[in-house]
């Protein structure tokens, strides 16, 4: 395929084919094979949360469809005089949700899954 063509003078098939090769080829591979393989990824996201679920389906924008999400965040407790507290883990379950893209920082494949196979 023409990559030297601007997008601007693509026909729309010619555009719709070009996303598609993107998605299969460029770093949005990553959630197209998640949907394919009903894989877990693991998403970063921008109120420095964490997503652990399976994709269902996503857009240029990382807009995401996620099922079986378990959520994970840490909270810092509030200061009392002279105790110092530690910091504490906390998930929930989340059985589907839309996860609009601009709060996505980062996308990997279920580390965990990668180790054991």
């Amino acid at each position: 395929m023409a990559l030297t063509k601007p997008k601007s003078e693509m026909t729309a098939e010619e555009l719709a084919l070009r996303e598609e090769e993107e998605f299969n080829t460029g770093p949005l591979s990553v959630l197209t094979q998640s949907v394919k393989n009903n894989t877990q990824v693991l998403i970063n996201c921008r109120n420095n949360s964490k997503l652990l679920g399976r994709v269902k389906a996503f857009d240029r924008h990382c807009n995401m469809v996620l099922e079986s999400v378990k959520e994970m965040w840490t909270e810092l407790p509030r200061p009392t005089k002279g105790r110092k507290k530690k910091n504490v883990n906390k998930d929930r379950y989340i059985p589907k949700m839309f996860l609009r893209g601009d709060s996505v920082i980062l996308v990997v494949r279920n580390p965990q899954a990668t180790q054991s196979s």
